[in-house]
């Protein structure tokens, strides 16, 4: 068992009394304990926990702040036995001014503590009534005093080198700042954010306080754990909600229900490994660093943990894992998503004639999903030129391997979209040329599938170049990454509509067209095609006439190959980490054992077939992937696979 680079975080607002240290370190405590029962390796409180936010003019009473002090040793007593590091907030005085702080505390020991920087004084907020801001003293300090015991103070970072954890420290408003110091804190390494918050209710007040911890945990590139003041702080004039949010990289992965009445906690697993990733692609991220990091200088306090950080999905595994990473959960969100798609598809397709000057375009229909969704964008893109579908030659190819199911499926499609059908049997062609080449018409090899493939697009080429037309190409994004196709075959056009699109994905897009815009017979049409197996169709069918070749029995599902190459690609994944990801989301479906079998053919397929994307033909960029030599991924074709394969050993 490892932690595959996640490290479980939680977010608490614990019940209080205000100005009660002794009642809020008690909650505090059980708190801390429950949250390392759970294994979570940080946890973050609201701003000023120990006596409350809203304690007002009695923050000016010596008695409370000392006892102030006193609690946080108390609590650090209390808590000496834990692992999980806690950042909790108290006011602390130093050299005759008051400062609003977040102390890191971890096993009794008081790790360092930073001051808030942007005091909020306007509307209901009067802090610097109390409060100074830690600008000034954190270049001026960077160790005080407590009870005899030197601290790091200011501007710090804490780091725990093992598990790659940095965490930096804000406060409250230091969020709502133009330039917040998590920005500076993030740009010197933190890939972890705390914000200990006071932030009260107000209407559509939490939307906004939603939409800061995204975009700041986006900007960041990092996790963001924020945790906002319990209901049980004063109400003399405002209202807390024990607002908690968990965000990573412009994602929430866990959110608190408001207004409980109880002590509120989640949990979430931030996986540092991928940002770390996101930071390694993201240039502009580095350029910031070289730009900004000489304004602040952070000192890194280090940390440990004497247990194992350990990760299962054994029960308390809080992260979702979307079995369809490409796909969106939300039925308005695919939607919007498909037809952004489809309007990626049809302009880039667009551009590519006007700037050719053809008005014709060539297609091979096969009547599989692939073929259908490229006719449909090249329907849509004819449309939007104001040139005549007539002027879309589909030519349906029936070979060896054409069941009766898809070829009435393309012929009903070509006539529903009213473009010029043209069909040509390969048959003839094949046969001549496996005579000529002395190839056994009763060996169904690779040599046999593959020329009908080469036949069909040896048809295409010649066609357009007649017409003085475009081959439309119709591979998919998961076919690429596969290497399913024929190199110099359907591997070949003059422009891909469908190289951005993964395949599971094509089903979806074919369905929004069948819902938004295509007329009744073509949407019935479509709908038939949605339910047909995937097949390339180059083996004869079985004896009752039904496709033989199935894709999915012979490289595995490809929902499991979109989810590999998501994670592969996107993130850079080690093959054990995506096998446990894999395992999760698809626990109902799979057997860990087939998803292992999958996984291995799939990294043995993607570097193998590597060559066939070294010279892929141009075509549009869809979504976060794109396998274009010329763009985003730039991979030898002769790299060996072995340290990825061992991987899974």
């Amino acid at each position: 068992m490892e932690n595959y680079g996640f490290i479980k975080v939680a977010s608490a607002s614990p019940k209080l009394k205000v100005a009660n240290t002794d009642y809020n370190i008690n909650e505090i405590e059980q708190m801390m304990r429950r949250a390392d029962e759970m294994g979570a390796a940080i946890i973050v409180f609201p701003e000023l926990c120990i006596t409350a936010y809203t304690c007002g003019d009695l923050f000016l009473q010596r008695k409370l702040l000392e006892k102030a002090e006193s609690a946080l040793f108390e609590l650090l007593d209390k808590t000496e036995d834990l692992d999980i590091l806690a950042a909790v907030g108290l006011p602390i005085s130093i050299d005759g001014r008051l400062f609003n702080c977040a102390a890191a505390i971890q096993r009794g020991s008081i790790l360092g503590i930073v001051p808030k920087m942007f005091l909020p004084n306007y509307k209901e907020f009067y802090e610097k009534r109390w409060f100074t801001s830690g600008h000034e003293i954190s270049k001026a300090v960077s160790e005080i005093k407590l009870k005899g015991h030197t601290i790091p103070f200011g501007h710090l970072l804490f780091r725990n080198s093992k598990y790659d954890i940095t965490l930096g420290i804000e406060i409250c408003e230091d969020l709502w700042a133009v330039i917040p110091p998590s920005s500076y804190l993030a740009l010197s390494g933190a890939n972890i954010i705390a914000n200990l918050s006071a932030s009260n209710e107000l209407v559509a007040k939490a939307e906004y306080r939603r939409k800061l911890v995204e975009q700041q945990s986006a900007r960041c590139i990092s996790g963001y754990i924020y945790a906002g003041a319990n209901v049980h702080e004063s109400t003399t004039d405002l209202v807390f909600g024990s607002h908690c949010l968990i965000a990573e990289n412009g994602i929430i992965l866990a959110e608190s229900q408001r207004f409980g009445r109880d002590n509120t906690i989640i949990y979430a697993e931030i996986d540092v490994e991928r940002l770390l990733a996101e930071r390694h692609y993201n240039k502009s991220f580095a350029d910031d660093y070289d730009m900004e990091t000489d304004r602040r200088k952070y000192r890194f306090v280090e940390f440990d943990f004497t247990k194992r950080i350990l990760i299962n999905d054994t029960g308390n595994f809080y992260r979702t894992i979307d079995p369809h990473p490409f796909v969106p959960e939300d039925p308005a969100t695919v939607s919007t998503r498909c037809e952004e798609i489809f309007n990626i598809q049809t302009t880039g397709l667009a551009r590519r004639l006007e700037h050719t000057g053809s008005k014709k375009a060539v297609l091979g229909i096969s009547g599989g999903l692939d073929s259908t969704l490229a006719l449909l964008v090249t329907a849509r893109t004819f449309d939007m030129l104001g040139i005549p579908r007539q002027n879309i030659e589909a030519i349906t190819m029936p070979g060896f391997g054409t069941t009766d199911m898809t070829y009435q499926n393309a012929i009903e499609l070509m006539k529903s979209l009213n473009v010029n059908i043209r069909e040509i049997d390969i048959r003839p062609a094949c046969l001549q040329h496996m005579k000529d080449i002395g190839q056994d018409p009763s060996v169904h090899d690779v040599t046999y599938e593959n020329l009908q493939a080469r036949e069909r697009t040896q048809i295409l080429m010649d066609i357009a170049n007649r017409m003085g037309g475009l081959v439309v190409g119709t591979g998919d994004l998961s076919e690429l990454a596969l290497g399913w196709a024929t190199y110099n075959g359907d591997h070949m056009s003059m422009y891909g509509v469908n190289c951005g699109v993964p395949k599971t994905l094509v089903r979806f897009l074919v369905k929004w067209v069948a819902e938004n815009i295509a007329d009744e017979r073509t949407r019935q049409v479509l709908y038939k095609i949605i339910d047909t197996p995937i097949s390339p169709e180059l083996l004869p069918p079985d004896e009752g006439g039904h496709i033989r070749q199935k894709t999915e029995e012979e490289v595995g599902p490809y929902e499991l190959h979109d989810f590999f190459l998501f994670y592969a690609v996107r993130y850079g994944m080690a093959p054990r980490k995506i096998l446990f990801l894999a395992t999760i989301a698809f626990k109902d479906k799979y057997e860990p054992e087939a998803i292992k079998k999958w996984l291995n053919i799939f990294y043995r397929r993607f570097f193998n077939q590597q060559f066939k994307r070294s010279a892929l033909p141009d075509g549009p960029k869809v979504g976060s992937i794109s396998l274009s030599p010329r763009g985003d991924w730039r991979m030898p074709s002769d790299a060996d696979n072995s340290i990825w394969v061992k991987d899974l050993e």
